[in-house]
Formats: C-alpha cells, sequence, structure tokens
C-alpha cells in the first residue's frame, strides 16, 4: 500500500507521530497485508521545517504523484496551510477524493478542506465549526459537522489537531493496516497507560 505524507513548512510534528511511526515501522501492522511503502511529498524537493524545528525533505513532488485507489493521503495540521503554494495539493485532492483515494487530515489541513467545499456533503470535524464557518467562505458543512475528536465518513477521515492518537486509530481502522485484536489492544495502551494492553498488544502479534 501507498502511504504519501504531504510535508510543509511549520507542519505539526505531534499530529502524525503516532501513525507515520507505525506506518514506517510496521511493527504491529498485519503482517499478511502487502507492506507499506511511506513517501513523503512535497511541492518541491526542498527541505522543509516542522514547528519543532525538525527538516524534512520530501522524497517526491506532488507534480509527479498519480494516486490511486486505496492509495492514503496523510495532510498534517500547520500554520501555513493559507499560504498559496499549498492550493495546489488542495486542488488535486479535490479530483481524487470520488476516485476512492484515502484523505486523511488534521486541524489545519481540515480547514483547508473546508475552504475548498470539499467538506460541505460530509461527515466531518475539525477543531472548531465556528472557526470553519468565520474563516473559510466556502464551507457550509454545518450540518455534516460532528463534536468528536475523529470522524471517518468512507475514504475521508477529519481530526482536531488536539486528538493524533484518535486520528491514527481512525486511519489504521479504515486501512485494515492492523488486525482488530491488535489495533484495540495498541489504542488502550496510549489512551490508558495500562500494562496489560501492552501483553494484549505483544499477545495479538505472536505468530505473526
Amino acid at each position: 500500500m501507498k502511504v504519501y505524507v504531504y510535508v510543509l513548512n511549520t507542519l505539526a510534528d505531534w499530529e502524525i507521530g503516532y501513525l507515520t511511526a507505525e506506518l514506517n515501522s510496521g511493527r504491529y501492522l498485519d503482517k499478511t497485508r502487502p507492506p507499506v511503502e511511506l513517501i513523503k511529498i512535497g511541492n518541491t524537493t526542498e527541505p522543509i521545517k516542522t514547528m519543532g524545528g525538525i527538516k524534512i525533505t520530501p522524497d517526491e513532488t506532488i507534480d509527479n504523484i498519480k494516486f490511486e485507489e486505496d492509495d492514503l493521503l496523510i495532510l498534517p495540521g500547520a500554520d501555513t496551510w493559507t499560504e498559496e503554494e499549498n492550493k495546489k495539493i488542495i486542488d488535486i485532492v479535490s479530483s481524487i477524493i470520488n476516485e476512492k483515494v484515502i484523505i486523511a487530515a488534521v486541524c489545519g489541513a481540515t480547514i483547508a478542506l473546508a475552504n475548498k467545499g470539499i467538506l460541505n456533503d460530509r461527515k466531518h470535524t475539525s477543531n472548531d465549526l465556528e472557526v470553519l464557518k468565520m474563516f473559510c467562505p466556502e464551507y457550509t458543512g454545518e450540518n455534516f459537522y460532528l463534536n468528536q475528536a475523529a470522524v471517518t465518513d468512507d475514504n475521508l477521515i477529519t481530526a482536531s489537531g488536539l486528538a493524533p492518537l484518535e486520528f491514527s486509530y481512525e486511519v489504521l481502522k479504515r486501512t485494515n493496516l492492523m488486525k482488530t485484536e491488535t489495533l484495540e489492544a495498541w489504542y488502550q495502551l496510549y489512551k490508558t497507560n495500562e500494562s496489560k494492553y501492552f501483553y494484549g498488544l505483544m499477545q495479538s502479534i505472536e505468530g505473526a
């Protein structure tokens, strides 16, 4: 499975940390499924700097990517989503979301989707409904807004920037990259910090 992570300046490191760690390491993924290929993409191949000051160099430019059905595109939060250079990837999302590419957006990326009108007829969440209504003139999706940490609607996953764990859970659940019992133990371990879930997690991957 191809997983694309769009990287941009001021990327919010913590919002995708749980998710990219598991996708890249594959340590708890279902070994009966094809391996994940994690590809960092950007407007150019010049390094970007995250909010935490970490430099990330894209593997490929977005112009060279041909998204296919069931590919996963991760859109992290950032303070730079309103900049002109980041509108191109949102235009691409608008053109591929009906082609069953899985779109996973968190925090500021959900605002960019709302401003494009992409959330107007799909169940979704964000940091705050009033923010979407105030700053996104193309947004008319109030009736589809759910006041939840993370929401999945078919091939669209959205989440608040305060919910990186729930965001990761929804993405891993939608992609079936972990076995159900593994995912549930993994989520509960990080949610509760209770060691019993670590043992459940280890048991779930025995013999994998």
